[in-house]
Formats: structure tokens, C-alpha cells, sequence
């Protein structure tokens, strides 16, 4: 199961971080068609949020096709996001996690490492 974290700092606001932590999840074959997400309730009990907010992003995930609400049940994965390229998401993941160790080895802390990604990540986008 997921569990959700918010980050006050991202200037993102909070429904649309469950929004896009879910599609995440989706997308890396975490979360499968039929998997339950928390309740609203559970939600609400680790990450201290408003209710109505953890409800807007269900909905809104809802209207997209990508979860079913089951009314007294809970809300359910409608569809997958993951494909093929799933199985290369491993060694990747491997070779980004040992240039995060390296990052951090050579001092640079979270934010730094954030925007130095991103930085790169933005970079080669405009040049595909």
C-alpha cells in the first residue's frame, strides 16, 4: 500500500502531491489495477491533512479514470500506468541511487541534489 508524505516547501499544493504520488506509484508498478489506496481516514491520520483535500485528490483521480470509488469499500486502482519499460526501471533506479550516494558523499544536501536533477533533467528534455 501507499503511504503518502507532503512537502510544505514545494510550493505544490497538497491534493495534487497525493495526485501525483499515486500516478508515481502507478507508474512503477507499485500500485496495480485492484490495489485498495488508504482511506481518507488513514490519510488523514499520518499526514495530518484535511480530509476534503485527501477526498479532492480520490475525485480527481476518479475523473481520470485511474481509480474507482467503491462506495463503503474504499477506492481502488482502475488501471496501471507501468508498461514494458518496467523492467528496465531496476538497473536505472541502481545507477541513480549510486550517483545520489555520490551527491551526497561530495556534500551536497537535499535541496542542492533536487536542483542539480532537475537542472539536468530539464536539459535534456529541451534537447529530445
Amino acid at each position: 500500500m501507499i503511504e503518502f508524505h507532503l512537502d510544505a516547501r514545494s510550493g505544490v499544493a497538497p491534493y495534487m502531491q497525493l495526485i501525483h504520488q499515486v500516478r508515481h506509484a502507478m507508474r512503477l508498478g507499485l500500485l496495480t489495477e485492484g490495489d485498495q489506496l488508504p482511506t481518507v481516514k488513514e490519510v488523514v491520520g499520518k499526514i495530518a491533512i484535511n480530509p476534503n483535500t485527501v477526498l479532492k485528490a480520490y475525485r480527481e483521480l476518479e475523473y481520470e479514470g485511474l481509480v474507482k470509488l467503491r462506495t463503503g469499500v474504499g477506492t481502488f486502482v482502475a488501471k496501471t500506468l507501468s508498461d514494458e519499460t518496467l523492467v528496465a526501471h531496476a538497473p536505472l533506479r541502481a545507477e541513480l541511487e549510486g550517483w545520489l550516494g555520490r551527491a551526497r558523499d561530495a556534500g551536497l544536501d537535499d535541496e542542492s541534489i533536487e536542483a542539480l536533477f532537475l537542472s539536468a533533467f530539464r536539459a535534456t528534455a529541451v534537447r529530445s
